[in-house]
């Protein structure tokens, strides 16, 4: 259901961001991947597709929106249309510090990446999105999205933020057989956080009713749900992926 349609993935050099470009690769999209490490997001696209024909690697920061203006313009040119995008890149701040002791510019960092790497994406995906005949957008929130979590009061408040920008959007463009929704995971098996001390990693997993982590895999499955035709009455849904966090 995949085949040949085209594909913007945000933040994907490594992690999530990177399991669901592997995962639209295997069901034969054609897949744009981003990162603002030119080497970085090079050697993801190569080790995804050795062949370069499938997956092409880009350089895009999303706090800058002339950055994603040019990137959204370089895919017009190249492809001619975009399906599917997944707003993805974020990036978590500081932990365990909180409100009053937190830099202002880890804030901002926080906030322009985002929530405003978000609302970047999808403002200059929508119109090619809507000439191409609609599709579907996925965002990434978290399971503190929807719950507080404290010592990370930035990245929490980013991520309800992007719940909230989902379902704006879902509603402004329900008429436009263009569908957004929102994956919320608990923690995931990435390898960032497979590198922490095994104590911390078994902390995580233990914070979940079923005592484990959510893979990669399992959050893509999710994902490529989402985007796909078999959620075609789902939009401004949000989907935890959080081994059943949410309903402690």
């Amino acid at each position: 259901m995949f085949k040949n349609k085209v594909a913007l993935v945000t933040g994907a050099s490594t992690g999530v961001g990177e399991g669901i470009a592997r995962a639209l690769f295997k069901e034969g999209a054609r897949i744009v991947v981003t990162s603002r490490n030119h080497q970085d997001i090079t050697e993801c696209a190569r080790n995804i597709d050795p062949s370069g024909d499938f997956v092409w690697g880009k350089v895009a920061d999303v706090r800058n929106p002339e950055s994603i203006a040019s990137l959204i313009k370089d895919i017009t040119e190249r492809y001619g249309e975009l399906n599917y995008v997944v707003c993805n890149a974020g990036v978590t701040g500081p932990h365990q510090v909180n409100l009053a002791d937190y830099d202002l510019n880890a804030w901002q960092q926080v906030i322009d990446t985002n929530i405003s790497g978000t609302f970047y994406t999808m403002k200059y995906a929508l119109p090619l999105i809507q000439e191409s005949g609609g599709g579907s957008i996925v965002t990434l929130s978290a399971v503190n999205g929807l719950v507080g979590i404290g010592g990370i009061a930035p990245y929490t408040a980013s991520k309800h933020a992007i719940i909230g920008l989902t379902q704006s959007v879902a509603l402004e463009y329900a008429q436009s057989n263009i569908r957004v929704n929102a994956v919320a995971p608990g923690y995931v098996a990435t390898p960032k956080i497979q590198a922490l001390p095994e104590a911390t990693q078994k902390w995580m997993e233990e914070l979940h009713p079923l005592k484990r982590m959510a893979t990669m895999e399992e959050v893509a499955n999710v994902v490529l749900f989402l985007l796909s035709p078999l959620s075609s009455c789902v939009t401004g849904a949000v989907y935890p992926v959080d081994g059943g966090y949410l309903a402690q």
